[in-house]
């Protein structure tokens, strides 16, 4: 399937400020979606992932640290922008090359609605919610994407992308997900079911950080699926 470039309105940083759905309200996660040309970038944190947060190897951390992770998302694909006829909304589908969470029962697709330059609204094609989402500033401008192949595994690939001065870094897991997995378990009922597996099925990053271009370019990881990346350099 060949893509057309996302239209420059879509491209840079946004923090989802709210969620909406018949039974659920949401301002408090950390939610970040990053766009460039073709692909994005996704990280959600929710706030009961974030309390009590240590910093440190998945190894080290206790059973209900490692649950608190398994309510994280996060994911990374193309992007693809549709409209019906020439007066109706667009139709934006993330398509997920890969996914922190199992695989979804319908296709991630909203219609988006543009209150301004920077803050678009997004309702849901296959679901009903709402979301209201604010583009940060420094995040237009020069935005990229490039894959990286570990030397000694090429099947393991990092994807980096910038926007402005932000960045985000995905590293998926290595493993399969287990054969009793079906689209729309979370992990958390995956990690329940194999609790012995936890250090592999949470060993997926996807992380965001801020570039400094003083001398030399250096960037600050913020916020990411694995604590003990935060503030890295």
């Amino acid at each position: 399937m060949s893509h057309q470039p996302v239209p420059e309105r879509y491209r840079g940083v946004w923090s989802r400020t709210l969620l909406e759905t018949p039974t659920q309200r949401d301002d408090t996660s950390l939610v970040l979606w990053m766009q460039t040309e073709l692909w994005h970038a996704d990280l959600r944190i929710p706030l009961a992932a974030r309390a009590d947060r240590i910093k440190a190897p998945l190894s080290a951390m206790s059973t209900p640290q490692l649950h608190a992770l398994a309510l994280q998302s996060g994911f990374c694909g193309i992007t693809q922008l549709e409209r019906r006829a020439p007066h109706e909304d667009e139709i934006c589908t993330w398509h997920r090359h890969v996914d922190y969470q199992p695989p979804g029962l319908s296709p991630d697709a909203g219609w988006m609605v543009f209150e301004c330059d920077d803050r678009v609204i997004e309702t849901g094609v296959h679901g009903v919610y709402r979301e209201v989402w604010e583009r940060l500033p420094d995040s237009t401008g020069p935005c990229t994407f490039r894959e990286h192949a570990d030397a000694l595994d090429p099947a393991r690939v990092t994807r980096i992308l910038t926007a402005g001065r932000y960045i985000m870094q995905v590293r998926p897991r290595d493993g399969a997900w287990p054969a009793d997995t079906v689209p729309g378990d979370t992990l958390s009922e995956v990690l329940a079911r194999h609790p012995n597996q936890a250090s592999s099925l949470l060993d997926f990053e996807v992380s965001f950080g801020v570039l400094d271009g003083g001398e030399g370019l250096r960037w600050t990881l913020h916020h990411s699926t694995l604590p003990e990346r935060e503030s890295a350099l």
